[in-house]
């Protein structure tokens, strides 16, 4: 009996691209097309009666877990999910979005065959739902990159290389004191995977550069953002440049520096890394490093698109590297000349 994998291999493509070809659910070149119908011709490939009726059985609904914890900024996970949905749509998938973070939340997603694939996000290091996923039917990606991600796929952004990549841009630049306007304490007592991430890369990097790193976790409050810049701003060796990882206090911390006199970049250079809209509705440009959600929301659509078309294979973690987007908001410090 010919399979699909004899029909891929004939054509030389994937066998997931054969399933495309067939199915139309993917947009694959005219040429590739050709190559899978004409080996599908020469080898009377017939698709399994037995696939056809477990795939007529799906749902055609992904499941989104988005728990509503402490310090979760809201507006930043909405862009996540504008990324998830436009893309499932594009599958012909809908989304069904669950925002517990308990037993009962996964059970009402995947119990009675509610949903073809789940999407969890906001994963911490050592996340329970990660456990009790890898046991699941149906195929689970991750937004996030926990300690062990016992065979589930992953997709995620590179907080390490993105810190790691603020300090090398300031440090180039000849400041020797860094500070970072960091997550809320919250996420970082709960182990959230991103923000772990985030504080080694710049921990490490400032080692690494040579220079002195401060670090002030910083509540999503006016209040939070004005005491996070005092305390910088009053310690003993004052940083003459900031990473801020906190979209909601970005506004607050611009504004603070303007209450201490502070010009930027003239007195401080501030590098945010954050979506691109986040920066840009500044009230001054804010050079940054792109976090690009909607892209990272589509990856995990495409992930669990695959997995339901191929089911098995090696688990697979997808890191977006970061890019610095210069708008102005870095300079040399005050007493070295560019």
């Amino acid at each position: 009996m010919v399979t699909i994998e004899d029909v891929a291999r004939r054509a030389g493509v994937a066998p997931s691209t054969v399933s495309y070809a067939l199915s139309g659910k993917r947009s694959i070149s005219e040429r590739t097309r050709e190559r899978v119908e004409r080996a599908v011709a020469e080898l009377g490939y017939r698709p399994h009666a037995g696939a056809r009726a477990l795939a007529s059985a799906r749902t055609s609904t992904l499941g989104l877990m988005i728990p509503l914890r402490q310090g979760v900024d809201v507006n930043v996970m909405m862009q996540f999910v504008l990324g998830i949905v436009t893309r499932a749509r594009e599958f012909d998938h809908d989304v069904l979005l669950v925002t517990q973070d308990e037993d009962a939340g996964l059970e009402r997603l995947t119990g009675g065959r509610m949903v073809d694939a789940l999407i969890l996000m906001d994963v911490e290091a050592a996340d329970p739902r990660v456990g009790r996923a890898a046991r699941l039917a149906q195929p689970t990606i991750l937004i996030g990159l926990p300690d062990d991600p016992q065979g589930l796929h992953c997709v995620d952004f590179d907080f390490d290389a993105a810190a790691r990549l603020a300090v090398r841009h300031l440090a180039d630049l000849g400041h020797t004191s860094i500070g970072l306007v960091g997550p809320p304490p919250a996420v970082l007592e709960r182990h959230t995977s991103f923000a772990e991430r985030l504080l080694h890369g710049f921990r490490e990097q400032v080692e690494r550069s040579g220079v002195t790193g401060l670090v002030e976790l910083t509540p999503p409050t006016h209040a939070g953002a004005l005491a996070a810049v005092e305390a910088l701003r009053g310690a003993s060796e004052p940083p003459t440049a900031l990473v801020v990882h906190n979209e909601a206090a970005l506004p607050w911390v611009v504004d603070a520096l303007q209450m201490h006199g502070a010009g930027i970049p003239t007195d401080v250079s501030l590098v945010a890394i954050c979506p691109a809209a986040v920066a840009q509705s500044q009230s001054r440009p804010v050079s940054f490093i792109d976090l690009p959600a909607t892209t990272i929301g589509a990856v995990a659509v495409e992930m669990a698109m695959d997995r339901l078309e191929e089911q098995g294979g090696a688990a697979e973690t997808r890191l977006l590297g970061p890019v610095l987007v210069d708008q102005g908001s870095t300079a040399p410090p005050p007493h070295v000349s560019p």
